[in-house]
């Protein structure tokens, strides 16, 4: 505010200034003369009077009151011939400039450059570090907060109770540390937290500091690196100098990965900014100098890539795993962010919780922001169950898309492709059950079968894995069954896909293969190269590969006859479940029951009969209490 009015000042005087000189000299018409024709006009009667100088300057004004200027020669008579021909003669001595003034107008050049040089460093540094000036190149971009300044304490942090326990021992040793001293215990000089993005990670280090009541600075490790060489070592020193001075204290550093990476990978060898400012880290932490009271915090989802001399002990003496919670923990996470908006009655968080496998802290966060602006959109006072159900759909599924036209016979093939797969999968053993199944398009699909877990899965047999090919193959084979082989459409592309990695998986790593034994044919290597982790692959004899090739096949083949005969002997199941879709296009899991008891299907909840066919109905159906199925086996959502 104070820079911009001193600027609009400068500008101000600046204006005034040539507004007035120019002003003055345009008032009246000034032309100059030379000096012979001043003489002549002397002479001639037509100058009113003039004013000379001690430099021989002449100005003076004309009969008819037009100013002009001249310039004389170190002529004696010119007095004299004023005098005679009637002249009126004032006399001044020259205008000397001040010593000031001259040497303000020999330097202005000089320090206009200074000037504007220093303004474009200090926007390259982002106003000099904002500690100190633009020549602060160096200083920590680190943020102090204060005891009173982060609310967030354990209580707001759920579904990661072991990685609590691990970070709760670090604030209570900061609180009491006589109570660890005085039996030997020595507290981690680092903590690195690590997880797949959304988990908690950087809430946890919030936790941390609103729970510790001791400085806390934070810092992203992108913030240490800059263009010149240098820049970053000198910031890790800084924000270390400062933390000494504070301690106790704490220094979280989120996402490490940015300035901690492997070195001597790529280019640069060891002396680029980035792995100087990495040596000058790992100094910091564990170097001759020690740094007794502050405890080092980091978060990544990248552990792979971090430099290994990080990882040791003494420097970050503990990894925190924060992972994806469980059922239990997903419920304590969805009260957290559900007791921030009205609820209605008839919600059931655990439910929501039973129905969520897989998601993390951040997806159940925006889970229930996404029931809030649903609610919120058809002007209810409350988030309703149906909301949470909804946004649970979006989440999964995708959002429908209702500005989307397909035609009869292309809606009527996705109904067909999507009742075989829930179809088989209703019948092979092992498979997740059937969630709901829809020709609305969602996102890049042109409809969805969804089979969800009824709870968390952390490993699957082979039969299951034989159960999720066949129902894969279930849509392809129900379009050739009813259309015909020449009018199988490209929706079963993914299918094929998917199918074809897991019977590859199942021969290649997880030893399901009798012929090539518990072996892995495809163990991967990671490499890190211009700082990426690239995933080479052992090279197999060609007689190896044709074998695994023979056996991949063999696996599909299998599963492929089996989900074929399924169809066959339930061919007026998949005509009636084709056609509920046609009618309803969503039908869920009491449907699918109905259809395959081959009971008359009910209507689904809020359904009206009055709604023309193939349009959406007015409000999804059942609460349900299953979800997606473990990626790590394969996602159990079937998409055309």
């Amino acid at each position: 505010m104070v820079k911009n009015v001193i600027l609009w000042v400068v500008i101000a005087v600046v204006l005034m200034s040539v507004f007035n000189n120019f002003g003055t000299r345009g008032t009246q018409q000034n032309s100059t003369l030379s000096y012979s024709q001043f003489i002549d006009a002397v002479k001639a009667g037509q100058v009113q009077e003039v004013i000379l100088d001690d430099q021989n300057g002449i100005k003076g004004q004309l009969q008819g009151g037009n100013q002009f200027t001249s310039h004389a020669p170190n002529d004696p008579h010119l007095v004299d011939d004023l005098l005679a021909n009637g002249v009126q003669i004032k006399a001044r001595p020259a205008e000397n400039e001040s010593m000031l003034m001259q040497i303000f107008i020999s330097w202005f050049p000089m320090v206009l450059l200074i000037g504007v040089w220093i303004f474009f460093m200090r926007q390259m540094q982002g106003g000099g570090g904002g500690k100190g000036g633009p020549m602060s190149f160096g200083k920590s971009k680190a943020r102090l907060l204060e005891e009173d300044q982060i609310k967030v304490t354990f209580a707001d942090v759920a579904g990661c109770d072991e990685a609590k326990e691990e970070v709760e021992e670090m604030v209570d040793f900061l609180r009491d540390p006589s109570k660890y001293q005085k039996l030997g215990g020595k507290i981690p000089r680092g903590a690195l937290l690590i997880g797949p993005p959304g988990t908690g990670k950087t809430l946890i280090a919030r936790a941390i500091a609103g729970e510790a009541k001791v400085p806390f600075f934070t810092i992203s490790g992108s913030d240490f690196v800059e263009m010149f060489v240098g820049v970053g070592a000198s910031r890790v020193r800084d924000m270390f100098e400062q933390a000494k001075r504070h301690a106790p204290c704490i220094i979280f550093i989120d996402e490490i990965d940015a300035v901690g990476r492997q070195r001597g990978a790529g280019l640069g060898g060891g002396n680029d900014e980035r792995e100087q400012t990495l040596n000058q880290l790992l100094v910091e932490m564990d170097g001759f100098e020690g740094t007794e009271g502050v405890i080092v915090i980091a978060a990544t989802n990248r552990p792979d890539v971090l430099d290994a001399a990080l990882l040791r002990p003494g420097r970050f003496d503990r990894q925190v795993t924060v992972g994806l919670p469980d059922v239990k923990g997903r419920e304590h996470i969805l009260n957290v962010h559900m007791g921030k908006v009205p609820a209605a009655d008839d919600v059931e968080v655990k439910y929501i919780a039973q129905g969520t496998p897989g998601f993390s802290g951040a997806d159940l966060a925006n889970l229930v922001n996404e029931a809030a602006l649903y609610a919120a959109r058809m002007n209810k006072r409350l988030v309703s169950m149906i909301d949470l159900e909804k946004a649970k759909d979006k989440l999964i599924m995708g959002a429908e898309r209702h500005s989307m036209v397909m035609d009869d016979k292309e809606k009527r093939m996705t109904a067909y492709h999507e009742a075989g797969h829930a179809i088989v999968g209703k019948v092979v053993p092992e498979h997740d059950p059937v969630y709901k199944v829809s020709i609305m398009p969602r996102g890049r699909a042109l409809g969805v079968t969804m089979f969800l877990p009824e709870k968390d899965q952390y490993s699957a047999s082979k039969c299951k894995l034989d159960s999720m090919i066949s129902s894969l193959y279930g849509g392809r084979i129900a379009e050739a069954q009813i259309f015909g082989w020449e009018q199988v459409s490209t929706g079963a592309s993914n299918d094929i896909e998917r199918a074809t990695e897991l019977a590859r998986n199942m021969v290649t790593k997880w030893g399901f293969s009798q012929r090539l034994g518990p072996l892995a044919y495809s163990e991967e290597e990671g490499e890190v190269f211009l700082g990426r982790s690239v995933t080479q692959h052992k090279s197999v004899a060609d007689e190896t590969s044709h074998t695994i090739d023979e056996e991949i096949r063999s696996i599909v083949d299998r599963n492929y006859e089996r989900s074929e005969q399924i169809l066959k002997d339930n061919e007026d199941i998949l005509h009636t479940m084709a056609d509920a879709l046609m009618k309803y296009e969503t039908i869920d899991k009491d449907q699918i029951n109905d259809l395959m008891a081959r009971k008359p299907v009910r209507d689904p909840e809020g359904w009206d009969d009055s709604t023309p066919p193939n349009k959406s109905i007015k409000t999804d159906s059942t609460v349900d209490k299953k979800d997606d199925a473990d990626k790590s086996i394969g996602n159990a959502a079937e998409q055309n």
